[in-house]
């Protein structure tokens, strides 16, 4: 196996995934919800930002040039309609969305940051409080998802709005007092929850919704991976084949089909200039 052979081939599958790729692109704005991350990435030397959204069914990534709200907008019209799962960077705040769900793993990592820096007894006593409130979300959480080791019977949707209405309350009132504390970390958790309220909530109500950004910083983790052994691209064309192919074997992945045998097959109809499989569900015939 040769360098060039090598290539060839890389070249060959990434034009042989163009059609089951653009496709998810199309099916993106379509999705009920999404979960969105991005990461550093570079094309000869030069900055790139390597984005991913997390459908249901399948995981779409693409390499732009901007960390900006312009590539949501490119890929999910002017405004989406679904629910937009996301931390509490600015570019996900400003893109219009419908709904949205913020991310709690990032807020509590920011809680423990805050709490370990904190200096005064009412800024511990802030990250204290809200860290035992999120504990006590999540418990009712994992017993609505059933969770075999979570004492308590498993909540009905409705049974876990109810139950979780008093802790919203709370943690609305814990914001409210300490939006103006001498803490800054304190103060910016403070408005970040005060001001976004409802968004920390939407799994709550919302079918599909998870209270947390986890898949989208899984699904990262395989692009950092190959990143931190290959260095990156060389060109456009690079940055699109990387796409294309973690799209598809992600989505491979996450639908428990064989990502070489899609591949293969993918390669075998380009060569006939026959359609290449779709990655897209098939809906049930009424």
């Amino acid at each position: 196996i040769s360098l060039g052979s090598t290539q060839n081939a890389w070249e060959e599958a990434s034009a042989a995934v163009v059609a089951p790729y653009e496709e998810l692109a199309h099916a993106l704005a379509q999705q009920p919800v999404l979960n969105g991350d991005e990461t550093g990435h570079r094309t000869n030397g030069a900055t790139r930002w390597l984005w991913t959204l997390v459908a249901p069914t399948f995981v779409f990534y693409t390499i732009a040039t901007s960390r900006g709200a312009d590539v949501l907008r490119r890929l999910l019209g002017a405004a989406f309609a679904g629910v937009l799962g996301s931390d509490r960077l600015p570019v996900y705040l400003t893109f219009a969305a419908a709904r949205r769900q913020l991310c709690w793993s990032h807020f509590r990592r920011n809680l423990l940051s805050a709490q370990e820096l904190a200096t005064s007894p009412a800024a511990k006593r802030f990250c204290r409080e809200a860290l035992a409130l999120q504990r006590r979300l999540f418990r009712l959480w994992r017993r609505f998802r059933g969770e075999p080791h979570v004492r308590g019977t498993p909540l009905t949707r409705a049974e876990l709005i109810a139950k979780v209405l008093p802790i919203e309350k709370r943690f609305f009132a814990l914001a409210e007092r300490h939006v103006n504390a001498a803490d800054a970390d304190v103060s910016n958790l403070a408005r970040a929850l005060f001001e976004h309220h409802p968004h920390f909530f939407t799994f709550v109500h919302e079918e599909g919704v998870e209270p947390t950004n986890n898949v989208a910083e899984r699904a990262l983790r395989t692009a950092v991976q190959w990143r931190k052994i290959m260095f990156g691209n060389r060109s456009t064309e690079g940055e699109l084949a990387v796409a294309r192919l973690l799209t598809v074997t992600r989505t491979c992945q996450l639908q428990q089909l064989n990502g070489l045998a899609y591949l293969t097959a993918a390669i075998y109809c380009h060569r006939r200039r026959q359609a290449v499989a779709s990655l897209l569900p098939k809906r049930p015939t009424p």
